[in-house]
């Protein structure tokens, strides 16, 4: 509606006018006036004085101000019932489902009252037939949206007055993701677009928009929409009952998107540490694409700690993260026996490229590094799970493809690998590996190859690598560098294939080696000593090599039906039979000789303990031959409506090899090795083993001798090592008739303990910080606990493995356990779980640990356990879900 106040002063004149005329005309009342000349006679006046008179009169330009109307759109309004102007009061009353729109603002509400006069519009709500309000106001302007009982805005000045308003804000978006925050407030103020002054307000990130499990009361208050509420004295509610959690002022950011802010500590005791202030920090965005936190450990007997964690992102660009960790940990007090001071750091760096960002080329990351003790004496209770895991390596590695025939696939890349235990650390700093792609000189390019001539082929490749053997010690340090092992290997194969009575595939071939080294060692008996002396010959150096191969091999396929009406229709056996000869001669050449103290001729060579190490001093010529098996069943399926019939494995594959040396004067059998796998029960269960088999006997020191087992009184085959592996997993969805969908598999990227070498699958537990992963449940669902609960949703993960050794008649088994792991959701809010497994050969019980949580809506609640073992201690955490307030909870644990 336009403003039409000049329209009815004009109309309404216009009446009036035409009444009084009216009047005069019915009624004519002569006047009795003499009427006299007058003697004044106004001046003529020619047209240029009118104009000159004319352009100098004063009223011609009205120079008084006036204002313009504060309506600039027209007012769109409309209502279910009905629409009631009323003239007297200057109003206009819409009822049920009524609705206002001009320009940016949307009002909806029961009834609505407008005031053309003041341009002001009244909304509340309206009572249905039990007598409940209904249809509560909506007012939007912009992007903001509010839903009161009632409001009172001008459309003039753009100010309101709210009762009982509920907004909501997106905010966060950082580290930690973005939730919706609930704004309540008994009186609202707007002040303008971008202001609002509550009284008596509420803040929570409850999904019960009525009743909310808990909130934060301010009294007064200043509220940005996006940005922040600014508020005087608050404090916690939990079920409107009061805490003593209280501030006297109080700052709630609401800006979407990443921001710079303070991050909460933890606060505890700790029984060997003290009292100490756990991940405080600040965490501050790098431009568009990168963060970074920063947080410390401080511990009251001196003990400290800091660690800081930067993630990156560009879309169809990279990815990737860095986290840096140093604990710096006293035990006891100085002075006293068991006082000791240990650093331990650890780095980790993941870094991926989109495919799309470069076609040629591709740079990738996976570093986990640090020091050996670092997860098991970490003060961070989120290394749980990583205890366990005895190995910790990295990958550096660059790679570039140039795709110009011949094509070169290159690539440099350092890798690190470390043991825990011993503290052993093997490094290559780097590590070149380039390879050009076959060439076929007697074959057109894109022509098809047949024939012996036709197919031959050869290709070049390179390796060079720079490695290095270290401790913990010297890592990092110059010493870490002594004995680097610095080399290069080139390598042409040169191969054919051809067919053979059309079945038999035979391929013919060789290999051409050249190694390079930067240091070799020659050695001499000295007399003095009485020992052998080693000396290091700084200097390039080179050697080559070559060997000849054969094989033929072929497949062949064997069906067993048993009918089409039986369950299973058929077995289906593939085998792949392959038989290889390698011929290399004896390098002598590179070979010297000293005499030893028992006046023998000692032969050494000099590339001995090179990178590539030594070519061999003695001829090989071997026959091997391998067999490959599949075995799988054809089943009818359960669902009537498929065509074709499942296919189940049996046996994924089974393989069997062995060896004939004929240069060897003794042993010329190689040992059976047998090794297999295959998933049972749809499958859930894997099963993967492997097996020696040695034909030849042993004498009583375990020695093995140049008889064969079954000449020896035993069986053909001498069993001397077996291992075997199992995994299952279980769920109720497994024996539920509504299997559901599958759940989307986690992306492990960024994951804390996946990034640590650990198990995700919690067989060794799971971390008990939940800083590094947030509770990412969503409080959308209002689930409540059923009296009489028909099905319990529960998941249970084991996993077998043993290896037996009985090489020289040890006959034991030198690793034996059994881990399992699982959960439980007693009711739709109680979950509990647990991992452990036993150690059939240490006989005890590995990291176990409980686990229990509680959905409190808005809360989280959980108590993790270790109730025995090295790392023996309790975990208790209760806070908010939402990352905007995840600062309010209370942690407590043993140690």
């Amino acid at each position: 509606m336009q403003s039409n106040k000049q329209y009815l002063l004009f109309i309404f004149l216009l009446i009036i006018g035409s009444g009084i005329g009216h009047a005069q005309e019915d009624k004519i009342v002569p006047l009795t006036i003499k009427v006299e000349q007058d003697t004044i006679f106004a001046p003529l006046l020619t047209e240029a004085e009118l104009r000159k008179e004319t352009g100098n009169d004063s009223t011609e330009v009205d120079t008084t101000k006036t204002k313009p109307p504060l309506l600039l759109d027209v007012i769109k309004y409309k209502a279910k019932d009905y629409v009631r102007m009323s003239q007297k009061e200057q109003k206009i009353y819409l009822y049920n489902e009524a609705e206002i729109l001009y320009q940016d603002t949307e009002l909806r509400a029961g009834i609505i009252v407008m005031d053309y006069v003041k341009n002001e519009v009244y909304a509340g709500r309206i009572k249905d037939s039990l007598g409940n309000y209904t249809q509560l106001p909506f007012f939007k302007q912009g992007t903001n949206e509010v839903i009161p009982d009632s409001i009172r805005f001008n459309f003039d000045t753009q100010k309101a007055i709210i009762w009982n308003s509920r907004t909501e804000q997106q905010a966060g978006l950082g580290q930690l993701g973005s939730d919706a925050m609930k704004v309540y407030a008994d009186i609202t103020k707007k002040e303008n677009d971008s202001v609002y002054f509550l009284s008596e307000g509420k803040i929570t990130t409850s999904t019960d928009t009525i009743d909310p499990d808990y909130y934060i009361r301010i009294r007064k208050a200043k509220f940005v929409p996006k940005k922040k509420v600014i508020a005087g004295f608050s404090n916690l509610y939990i079920a409107d009952v009061p805490t003593p959690i209280a501030l006297p002022f109080a700052y709630f950011p609401l800006s979407v998107g990443r921001t710079a802010g303070v991050m909460m500590p933890t606060f505890g005791n700790q029984a060997d540490k003290g009292y100490f202030l756990q991940d405080l920090g600040y965490y501050v965005p790098i431009g568009e694409y990168a963060d970074i936190l920063v947080t410390g450990d401080f511990y009251t007997n001196g003990s400290w700690g800091f660690k800081t964690q930067s993630i990156y992102s560009k879309r169809y660009k990279y990815s990737g993260n860095v986290n840096f960790r140093f604990e710096n940990i006293i035990t006891s007090q100085k002075g006293f026996s068991d006082y000791s001071l240990t650093k331990n750091w650890n780095i980790q760096i993941s870094h991926s490229q989109d495919t799309k960002a470069s076609p040629n080329s591709r740079f990738s990351a996976s570093v986990n590094m640090g020091s050996s003790e670092y997860y098991r004496n970490s003060l961070q209770q989120r290394n749980l799970p990583s205890t366990q895991n005895n190995t910790l390596s990295s990958s550096i590695s660059y790679s570039k493809t140039f795709p110009a025939y011949p094509s070169v696939n290159m690539s440099l890349s350092a890798t690190h690998s470390q043991n825990t235990n011993t503290e052993a650390i093997e490094l290559t700093l780097p590590t070149l590996q380039a390879s050009m792609e076959r060439i076929y000189p007697f074959a057109e390019r894109d022509g098809i190859k047949k024939g012996i001539i036709q197919n031959i082929n050869f290709q070049y490749d390179l390796n060079a690598a720079n490695k290095i053997s270290t401790t913990d010690d010297d890592f990092l340090k110059a010493e870490m560098f002594d004995g680097a092992k610095i080399g290069a290997k080139h390598s042409i194969p040169l191969t054919t294939n051809f067919k053979v009575a059309k079945y038999f595939s035979v391929s013919v071939g060789g290999t051409y080696q050249d190694i390079w080294t930067m240091q070799t060692y020659g050695q001499s008996y000295d007399e003095t000593e009485d020992e052998v002396v080693t000396d290091t010959i700084s200097g390039f150096d080179r050697f080559n090599k070559y060997n000849f191969s054969a094989s033929i091999g072929t497949t062949l396929y064997g069906t067993f039906n048993f009918g089409e009406d039986k369950k299973i229709q058929a077995i289906r056996h593939v085998m792949r039979p392959s038989i290889s000869y390698g011929y290399a001669p004896s390098f002598e050449q590179f070979y010297d000789e000293y005499i030893d103290e028992d006046g023998d001729v000692v032969q050494y060579s000099r590339f001995q303990n090179t990178l590539y190490g030594s070519p061999s001093l003695s001829k090989s010529n071997s026959l091997s031959f391998s067999l490959a098996n599949t075995l799988e069943a054809k089943v009818r399926d359960k669902d009537s409506t498929a065509t074709e019939p499942k296919k189940v494995p049996i046996l994924s594959n089974f393989n069997i090899s062995t060896g004939y040396n004929f240069e060897s004067d003794s042993l010329r059998l190689s040992p059976l090795s047998v090794n297999g796998g295959t998933t049972l029960l749809d499958s859930k269960m894997s099963v993967n083993f492997s097996a020696g088999l040695d034909p030849y006997a042993i004498d009583n020191n375990g020695t093995r001798i140049n008889t064969l087992n079954i000449k020896n009184g035993g069986s053909l085959f001498r069993l001397t090592r077996a291992n075997v592996n199992v995994g299952y997993s279980l769920s109720s969805d497994m024996f539920s008739k509504d299997k559901g969908e599958d759940k989307e598999k986690k992306d492990d990227r960024f994951d804390y303990v996946a990034q640590s070498g650990g198990r995700t699958d919690d067989l060794f537990g799971r971390a008990d910080s939940f800083q590094d992963n947030p509770d990412q449940s969503k409080e959308g669902e209002d689930v409540e606990n059923p009296i009489y609960g028909t099905k319990i949703p529960w998941n249970l993960r084991l996993a077998y493995s043993a290896s037996y050794t009985n090489s020289a008649r040890q006959n034991e088994f030198s690793s034996h356990s059994l881990m399992f792991s699982g959960d439980v959701e007693l009711s739709p809010r109680w979950k509990v779980g647990g991992s452990s497994g036993y150690d059939f050969k240490g006989k005890g019980f590995t990291l176990t640990q409980l686990r229990f949580e509680r959905d409190l809506k808005s809360f989280v609640m959980r108590f993790n356990w270790t109730p025995f073992g090295t790392y023996k201690r309790w975990y208790f955490f209760i806070g908010i879900k939402s990352s905007i307030l995840s600062d309010l909870k209370w942690e407590n644990r043993s140690k």
